[in-house]
């Protein structure tokens, strides 16, 4: 989970990391009980510092200025200019060489129903007195609900904020846990094992460009939890990004382009969240506005297209596991920067404690937007897997990923989004975790999960 840097912050709660008063005995979020605070995470949380188709075109370079450098990636690519990628291995895998059912009849259909009764047996009118009670008894049902009981100590009654008032155990939230699939693209986002809520979001789905070819989607955004509002950013930035990216290509547009605007169009609906009204930022002065990272992807005409802003990653896991795996995105990070820039080695950049602070995101306080985009064509099929950090912190790099991502992956992509979530859950679920996957090639309409 993405966070900024704050100004004297006061201790975290061990459990669920909320901010603690001086003095508290139990935890205001979660009621953690913090006179047994049990050791660090040893993890390190990510801190801000301040080929058949369409023949598309190669996409046009950005007339208001150069496009934007793209560091390197495993497989040959081409960036947003048209211009070939870089081919040395990213971090985190150093050597690796450079490359390239039956549908069920629709159920309640009867076909031998028997012949309507003649007109000689006319259905006898209802009596108004029992349509009356029987309205009234579905009204009452409607309007009296149960009251909600703690699912922690089975005892006490959940208020309006979603919390305890027995224990104080926050409860269950809609987005604890989320799967989706759409044909053969899937997606899991869960809230982890030590936060109190999910920071993450995701959108997936499919659409045919305009020859129908048919092409596919993923977009998953971290919250930047230092900052206000981080779980409504995430959401409102993917929900944006998806919308635009289906729209475009529905249009024929070029995916990278299409990509490249989604990023955009995401950006300014988390702008838009920072527009509150002036007593509202009096209550909160000090916050940071509410802010995410982006990483998304594209399937569609023999193109494998990644756009990204922040530490989300995409990795490319061939089907044929003889064949090197990659990474495709590079992270907008302190430790990248410093190797990029040729001033410290690699081990001594990720061994610095400024190593995870992004130095990028969607957000009102950001600076200059700059969306990376990239796209290949791999000769050989695969799964493309796009993931926040809370995933890529147990299976860094890309060999570590291909190793925790099912075989079946391509053919069964919601059950190894399970899988790779419940990796990250077994090796300490420190973090939100969200994970979804696409096919290539986007197999055609219809097909799915197996």
């Amino acid at each position: 989970m993405s966070q900024m840097p704050q100004q004297a912050a006061p201790a975290k709660c061990p459990s669920c990391a909320e901010p603690l008063e001086s003095g508290d005995l139990f935890c205001g979020a979660c009621g953690y009980d913090l006179s047994a605070v049990p050791a660090e995470p040893q993890d390190h949380p990510t801190l801000t510092m301040g080929a058949s188709g369409v023949d598309w075109p190669p996409p046009e370079p950005d007339s208001s200025g150069p496009p934007s450098a793209h560091l390197p990636t495993d497989l040959p690519g081409t960036d947003s200019g048209g211009k070939p990628l870089p081919g040395s291995p990213p971090h985190g895998s150093p050597g690796s060489a450079p490359h390239g059912s039956p549908v069920s009849p629709a159920a309640g259909v009867r076909f031998d129903r028997p012949p309507e009764p003649d007109d000689d047996y006319a259905l006898q009118a209802p009596d108004p007195r029992v349509a009356a009670s029987a309205t009234e008894t579905t009204e009452t049902a409607e309007t009296t609900e149960l009251p909600k009981v703690c699912v922690a100590c089975r005892a006490g009654r959940v208020d309006d904020d979603g919390y305890c008032e027995n224990c104080g155990h926050a409860q269950p939230r809609e987005r604890d846990h989320m799967e989706q699939e759409v044909g053969p693209v899937a997606a899991v986002s869960d809230r982890g094992l030590r936060h109190h809520r999910n920071e993450d979001a995701f959108t997936v789905g499919r659409t045919a460009l305009p020859d129908g070819t048919p092409a596919v989607l993923a977009v998953v955004c971290d919250g930047v939890s230092s900052a206000t509002r981080p779980d409504e950013a995430s959401l409102a930035a993917s929900r944006a990004a998806s919308e635009a990216l289906l729209a475009a290509l529905g249009q024929g547009t070029h995916p990278q382009a299409a990509m490249h605007e989604a990023i955009v169009v995401a950006s300014q609906a988390v702008n838009a969240l920072a527009e509150e009204p002036p007593a509202a930022r009096e209550h909160s002065p000090h916050q940071n506005a509410p802010a995410c990272t982006i990483v998304a992807s594209i399937v569609a005409a023999g193109l494998l297209v990644v756009g990204w802003v922040g530490d989300s990653r995409a990795y490319w896991v061939p089907v044929d596991r003889g064949a090197p795996p990659a990474r495709l995105t590079e992270d907008d990070s302190w430790a990248a920067q410093m190797v990029a820039a040729g001033l410290m080695s690699e081990a001594e950049a990720y061994a610095d404690e400024r190593a995870h602070a992004i130095t990028g995101w969607l957000g009102a306080d950001a600076y200059e937007l700059e969306p990376h985009t990239a796209s290949f064509k791999p000769d050989r099929p695969g799964v493309v897997v796009v993931c926040t950090d809370g995933l890529w912190n147990y299976a860094e790099s890309a060999e570590e990923m291909s190793e925790v991502v099912p075989a079946d992956a391509a053919l069964r992509p919601l059950h190894a989004a399970r899988v790779l979530v419940g990796h990250a859950l077994d090796g300490g679920g420190h973090d939100n975790v969200t994970v979804a996957l696409l096919p290539f090639p986007a197999p055609p309409q219809g097909a799915g999960s197996a």
